[in-house]
């Protein structure tokens, strides 16, 4: 078993899709992560002029997270999907990430999971109950974090 100072060790890299994962999941997924690693890259991907990401606003400078603008350059079309997965090739050719964390509710990112995983990184899923199970099964590890939010303050109220 890996030691605490062994999983400090680890770098991980998340890389959130603002357009299928909620705000408030944000926290969780941190939590879980820390506890297997040090997050040291934190991207969050989305056409910051649309007003559904407001949500995201507050969070950016709070948790660290790196906005990576990328506008639809047509309706309809995953632009934001397609530069998430080429910077998470870019992490993983790089050599210093040693595990990723993918916060989606998206089975877009169904072969970006099976390809980090076919060269042996862990990739840690986060959604929610509508998460397709394709990219549920891609993951070394999906949390459904709506779930995790819910135990949670259930397990407070019966304290």
């Amino acid at each position: 078993m890996a030691s605490a100072s062994t999983h400090r060790s680890r770098n991980i890299a998340l890389l959130i899709d603002a357009d299928n994962a909620s705000p408030s999941t944000l926290d969780a997924a941190l939590t879980i992560l820390g506890d297997l690693g040090t997050v040291n890259v934190r991207r969050i991907y989305g056409n910051w002029s649309k007003p559904a990401l407001k949500g995201w606003a507050g969070l950016v400078h709070r948790h660290a997270l790196e906005p990576q603008q990328q506008f639809d350059l047509t309706k309809g079309k995953n632009a934001t999907d397609m530069k998430m997965t080429i910077d998470a090739m870019d992490l993983l050719y790089r050599g210093r990430v040693h595990g990723f964390g993918i916060m989606s509710s998206d089975s877009d990112f169904m072969p970006l999971a099976m390809r980090i995983r076919q060269d042996g990184f862990p990739v840690y899923g986060f959604g929610g109950a509508k998460t397709p199970e394709a990219f549920r099964q891609a993951c070394t590890r999906f949390i459904d974090v709506n779930a995790l939010i819910k135990a949670e303050k259930d397990t407070r109220k019966e304290g």
